[in-house]
């Protein structure tokens, strides 16, 4: 199928070139000249075939409520368009809406895989109307990891990117676990070598994962995370995890503490931070700040 693909960043750019090895034409643009196979929206949308994809990966608000006002009034009754970025999951209704009085669909899609996903497939959560869903179906079938898992229809509109916000909650809390067990570990005479440790609990231990795996990585590439000063940003999603976990009443202790641990970082160089730094740094490329 054909695909229109705006936003061409570290992830935009490497999901253009795996959908293409899955056989798709993939039309992207970006305000980047250089990555751009088009010049204008407008292009991109004449150069496709309706019934028209455009998938967005673009920054959540301002960026992103341009694009589908611009969308709404070059794309046809019959044409959908996939936000991929991480949108707040209450912006969807609205854009939904928006596109939905011009005869447009609307799917949102919470997109997982970071700089890792060219090779190991995307985790794709994403809602809407099952008919709409349809039209972008070939394309999460290129995105997704091998296997039967990776994908869901989390449920309408809105419910893909709540689902990614709820998972990167659960990032936050785990990132937090593994930093604050790594700066116990550091903080004792008996630990020569934590690297090690951490090494070890790759095979045949409960918290054996892909996170483990990045962290491992990341002290190998500098044992005791000397190179990097102890601050974290946050994308937003945690807080609206919190948000979200306020507004129904559902106790979020610990996705709670792992937001504030990073608000802390802001003031004191913390160790624990490092970590969350590197971690981020690992899986999605997030910028590091050096000492």
């Amino acid at each position: 199928m054909e695909l229109g693909l705006v936003g061409l960043g570290k992830m935009g750019g490497n999901m253009r070139e795996r959908i293409r090895r899955a056989g798709h034409t993939v039309v992207g643009f970006s305000h980047e000249a250089d990555a751009a196979d088009v010049h204008s929206l407008k292009d991109l949308v004449d150069t496709l075939a309706a019934p028209r994809v455009v998938w967005l990966m673009v920054p959540a608000g301002g960026a992103t409520q341009s694009t589908v006002d611009e969308l709404a009034e070059l794309l046809s009754p019959g044409d959908v368009v996939v936000d991929g970025g991480n949108s707040r999951w209450t912006d969807d209704a609205r854009h939904a809406e928006q596109l939905a009085a011009k005869g447009i669909g609307f799917v949102d899609c919470g997109v997982s895989g970071g700089v890792w996903g060219l090779e190991n497939g995307y985790a794709l959560m994403y809602g809407g109307d099952a008919e709409h869903v349809a039209k972008v179906q070939p394309v999460f079938d290129a995105l997704k990891p091998a296997g039967d898992f990776g994908a869901v229809h989390a449920g309408k509109v809105g419910a893909g990117h709540f689902a990614k916000m709820v998972h990167n909650g659960i990032e936050y809390a785990m990132m937090q676990a593994f930093a604050e067990g790594w700066e116990l570990l550091e903080a004792v005479d008996e630990v020569t070598d934590v690297r090690a440790v951490f090494r070890s609990w790759q095979e045949g231990t409960v918290i054996r994962s892909w996170l483990l795996d990045l962290a491992v990585r990341a002290l190998e590439e500098d044992e005791h995370l000397a190179q990097l000063k102890g601050y974290a940003a946050d994308s937003g999603e945690g807080r609206w995890t919190v948000e979200a976990a306020i507004d129904n009443a559902v106790p979020l202790p610990a996705i709670t503490a792992s937001l504030f641990a990073r608000f802390s970082s802001r003031q004191d160089d913390s160790p624990q931070m490092k970590m969350v730094a590197a971690l981020r740094n690992q899986f999605g490329g997030h910028a590091v700040e050096s000492k």
